[in-house]
């Protein structure tokens, strides 16, 4: 064993132990979290990793910045052959991996390849956050210099591989090894040694311990650096949630007699997959750069959320492992005062989400920033009796009415008078249940939704009942602001009637009604068969049980997507195909469509707050249907409809532009 060798084992030992010591003092920080099963459906998980965060298919939305971070990605992937060959010559110099063959053609030709994509790619990226300054990716001095500091360091370990690879064909007199394929390498050597070169040997060692000490310097810094996300992206996707329970939120247990509070005021009330979310933010900005609250204005950023979780887990879980307490100690003492909610993340924030899912959507390493957000509201409702004022009224009234709204809940089923429309009380034997919901049965605007979509059954002979007086609302507007135990109450109670009724399908314009009924309550022993009104309305002109007209009343229509049908449900085509189906209707985009559609403002219970922030989320949406130079806005959503009929009012275009359901739009155009 050589000099070289011994020192090399002494560098790499405390490398490896600091490593170690790192991964375990943030695995342990996890443990603070609650328990969570994330290990159902392993074969499923496995997919996820291949192909988000192998595949990198999130990041690939972004076709520029997505690009580069693949090659960069792939290249460190295929540059671990390499950095495995020089770690190996650290213990035995002489050692190759030319063993195995043809298999060492491909890595090295590969690594040759993509070591120049690589330094282009990294070039691009500084390019991008030095001289373009891309707005998200603007996080603060800190935050760039880190992203800076990490790029340069993959640059370094990239030109050193070259160098290596360079220097060592100039010591072998520019002869190729077997196996050994590096066209590029093979084409510089000669022009930067001559033969026989006594300088390549010393470049050779140079560049070797340049990349040795550079790749363990690069796994060291992470622990410490927002990139942590190379070692826990992985293991982040593969925990996420599975497609079948994605986008719904996790029932509390309300009947713990121990709970002391519900809902998450500090890091111990987080689950540990929401502390790895934490670790595992990236900072790209993608999420706030697609948050409609963000982007009209409001302080929430769905970015500020995570590294907050991450920096106030960093701060006090090493205390709670420890079991300190307020021991006299000024600083543990400072820091055990704070909580999460008010010191680091603000009511504020908390209340101006409007759970569109579009973080959730964009979010390249599958954070699930909506649960975490939710759960933080729920503290402040349910323990702090925390919440904007407006939202008195509409908790009183859901306990006493069944509604958002002042209305009677006698006065559910006026709507349906002199349409021959039965109940389930007379007969409980149609085929479907039309769950009308709040604003279909009490909106006088949406009411003739209701009736329209009714008609449509009708005219179908679609074998349909209502609950009438029976409904209750489906307990979604509660559950999103945080109201936990009102929104078990209602969806329970609906549950309750509908099995006693032996209810198996439900269809229903509403989507949050749509979203409830077909995720939260099975929670409750709710299994339900429930359709959009958009899909079933697909089918009966599908299977021609409507006829439409020979020309559209409408000539230039654009849709605008529900969050709640859309990105939570995944239903974009059901609408589109419907009114693709009327004769002489264009249909035209908006800018921001199907998954990343944006916001009408509504969602997450914000319908009934006030927007004292910046600019109005529905002014933003309409400005952009208004921009289509449509004739009409369609929506498939009681709240859509509202919101998009106030932008179109702020913009003193109600005269001109109609906004209107497709429903309607279908019924207008049936012969």
């Amino acid at each position: 064993m050589g000099i070289k060798n011994f020192i090399f084992i002494v560098v790499f030992l405390a490398a490896m132990a600091l490593i170690i010591y790192n991964v375990r003092r943030l695995i342990s920080y996890l443990m603070v979290g609650q328990k969570e099963d994330r290990f159902d459906n392993i074969g499923e998980r496995i997919k996820n990793v291949l192909k988000i965060a192998f595949g990198q298919s999130k990041l690939l939305r972004d076709p520029v910045a997505g690009t580069i971070h693949f090659l960069i990605f792939w290249g460190f992937m295929l540059f671990l052959f390499a950095v495995i060959e020089s770690l190996l010559q650290g213990f035995y110099s002489p050692f190759s991996l030319r063993f195995l063959g043809p298999i060492y053609s491909l890595i090295t030709i590969t690594q040759d390849i993509f070591g120049v994509f690589v330094i282009i790619s990294v070039l691009a990226a500084l390019y991008r956050r030095l001289i373009v300054h891309v707005p998200r990716l603007e996080v603060g001095h800190k935050g760039k210099m880190d992203a800076v500091f990490i790029l340069c360091m993959i640059l370094v370990v990239v030109l050193s591989m070259f160098g290596m690879n360079i220097a060592s064909l100039a010591v072998n007199n520019f002869a190729l090894n077997p196996y050994e394929v590096r066209p590029l390498s093979a084409a510089i050597s000669p022009l930067l040694f001559s033969s026989n070169s006594s300088a390549a040997p010393v470049v050779y060692e140079i560049c070797w311990w340049i990349h040795i000490v550079f790749v363990l310097s690069f796994l060291n810094f992470l622990p410490y650096s927002k990139h942590l996300h190379v070692l826990s992206s992985i293991p982040n996707v593969f925990f996420s949630r599975l497609k079948d329970k994605r986008n719904f939120l996790k029932k509390l247990n309300l009947e713990d007699e121990n709970a002391e509070s519900f809902g998450v005021a500090d890091i111990e009330h987080l689950t540990w997959k929401q502390m790895l979310d934490g670790y595992t933010c990236t900072e790209c900005g993608r999420c706030t750069a697609a948050c409609p609250a963000a982007n009209t204005g409001k302080l929430l950023s769905p970015r500020k959320i995570m590294v907050d979780i991450r920096k106030r887990t960093v701060e006090k879980a090493p205390l709670l492992i420890a079991g300190l307490s307020e021991d006299g100690n000024e600083e543990n003492k400072a820091i055990l005062e704070k909580h999460l909610v008010h010191d680091f993340i603000t009511p504020q924030e908390l209340w101006a989400c409007t759970t569109c899912m579009a973080c959730v959507q964009e979010c390249p390493v599958m954070i699930e920033h909506v649960d975490a957000i939710v759960d933080m509201r729920r503290n402040l409702v349910l323990t702090e009796s925390d919440f904007p004022s407006e939202l008195n009224p509409v908790f009183k009234n859901l306990e006493t009415n069944f509604t958002p709204w002042a209305f009677n809940w006698q006065d559910r089923a006026n709507w349906a008078e002199g349409m021959n429309i039965k109940t389930m009380a007379e007969d409980p034997n149609g085929e479907y249940l039309f769950w009308v919901g709040c604003a279909g049965s009490f909106d006088s605007r949406y009411q003739k939704v209701t009736k329209a979509f009714a008609t449509l059954m009708q005219k179908a002979n679609i074998d349909f009942r209502i609950l009438g007086t029976e409904e209750k609302c489906n307990g979604d507007t509660a559950r999103r602001l945080g109201n936990e135990y009102l929104a078990q109450m209602m969806m329970m109670e609906n549950v309750e009637t509908l099995n006693n009724y032996g209810v198996k399908k439900i269809v229903t314009a509403c989507p949050h009604c749509y979203n409830s009924l077909k995720k939260d309550f099975k929670q409750f022993g709710g299994n339900f068969e429930v359709k959009h009104h958009s899909e079933l309305i697909s089918e009966m002109l599908d299977q021609g049980k409507l006829e439409l007209k020979q020309e559209s009343t409408i000539n230039k229509v654009t849709f605008h997507d529900s969050c709640y049908l859309g990105r939570y449900n995944g239903i974009f085509d059901s609408p589109r195909n419907s009114l693709n189906k009327i004769k002489g209707l264009e249909l035209v985009e908006m800018k921001r469509n199907k998954d990343r559609g944006f916001c009408c403002g509504a969602g997450g219970g914000r319908m009934f707050l006030e927007e004292t922030e910046g600019t109005r989320i529905n002014v933003e949406r309409t400005r952009e249907a208004l921009e289509t130079n449509a004739e009409t806005i369609a929506s498939a959503c009681p709240f859509c409809m509202t919101m998009l009929t106030d932008g179109v009012k702020a913009f003193d275009k109600a005269d001109d532009i109609a906004v209107k359901d497709i429903s309607e739009i279908v019924l207008e155009n049936i012969k």
